[in-house]
Parts: C-alpha cells; structure tokens; sequence
C-alpha cells in the first residue's frame, strides 16, 4: 500500500492550441496534435513522514488528436533537489501509483519515455508564470485580464487539472527532449494553485 500524501502550491502550463484550449471542454484541439507543459511548485507537501516541501517538477505530454480518445506519449521531470526518497515518494504519486489525480491521469498515458532528476527553475511574478529546464524546456505565460484589471477565469471546466483556474498566453513555449522539438508562442496557458492528495 503506497503512503497516503498530500501537496499543496502553485501549477501552470502551456500548450499548442489556441486561447482558450478546447481540450479542457473534451473536445479536439486546436491543432492535429496536442503538445503540453506542466510545471508544478510544492509550497507544502508530504509523502507518508517524508517532507516535499520546496520541490518542483514537470509533466510532458504529447497526444494525436483528441486527447480522451488517443494515448499520450509523456516525460517526467523531477527536482534535482530531491532526496532519494523524496524522488522515489514523486516518482510512486506521478506515475499514478498512489492514486489521486495523477493516478486518475495515468491510463491516459501510452508510454512514458522517462522519469529523470534535473534542475528546475520556477518562478511566480504577479500575473507572470515562468519554469525553465536548462537544455530542455522553457516556458513563460502571462494571464490574459478585463478591461478593469481582472484575470479571466474558467471554473469546473471537465477536464481542468483545477477546478478555478486563470486563462494566460505563451510568451514562449520550448520543449527539446525525446525526439520532441516544440516551440511555440502566443497560444494557451493556465495557471492555478494546486491541491492534490491521495491514495
């Protein structure tokens, strides 16, 4: 039985299709593939008694087509920062082996072409969202605002990965890893803080 958990902080991501993705509405993207970033930031965090306070990590995903119907091909990106047991207690919750809302994400995946420790640089400025991976991906967004300021927002969209989350655009979006070569900019984002727990 995997240790229960629990992770608190902030998400976001960046994808190919155009603002605002129609994916999260379960239907087909923008585009004839979807191509997408996660970056998430542990504000608070534990495994069983360990602590995963401060750690970052990343989800790569790539899919043909709509993304209920197709298998995803994926990466993960852990924080090099980690301790052997903090990246054993990751590497069980993000492959979905802990249950939660990567367990529920997991059977979307058709192949993981790796899991590996790397640096992660993760960045919140306002309405300004920033990761970078050095050699592998980079990504930077701003939220998209009204006319008086506000962030526009999409709530219990179904296939949101949080329920409340702000509409952003790509200032840059590169992935260069696993034979994937993207870079994309001015196409959809959305950020959020995050809650996850399990099993």
């Amino acid at each position: 039985m995997p240790d229960a958990w629990s992770m608190k902080g902030e998400y976001f991501e960046a994808c190919n299709c155009d603002v605002a993705c129609p994916c999260v509405f379960l239907s087909d993207p923008t585009q004839d593939t979807c191509t997408v970033l996660l970056g998430y930031h542990v504000e608070k965090g534990k495994s069983g008694t360990h602590s995963l306070d401060g750690l970052s990590f990343a989800i790569a995903a790539f899919c043909r087509g709509n993304m209920l119907k197709n298998k995803w091909e994926g990466a993960i990106y852990l924080d090099q920062h980690a301790t052997e047991v903090q990246r054993r207690a990751l590497e069980t919750i993000l492959t979905g082996q802990a249950g939660g809302v990567f367990g529920v994400l997991a059977p979307f995946f058709g192949k993981v072409h790796g899991i590996r420790s790397v640096p992660i640089e993760f960045h919140v400025d306002g309405k300004k969202r920033s990761m970078k991976i050095p050699g592998v991906a980079e990504m930077r967004v701003q939220a998209l605002t009204t006319s008086d300021g506000k962030e526009v927002k999409i709530t219990n969209a179904p296939f949101g990965a949080a329920a409340d989350v702000s509409v952003a655009k790509s200032e840059r979006l590169i992935v260069t890893d696993y034979g994937w070569k993207w870079d994309v900019a001015e196409k959809n984002s959305f950020f959020a803080p995050f809650s996850a727990h399990g099993p």
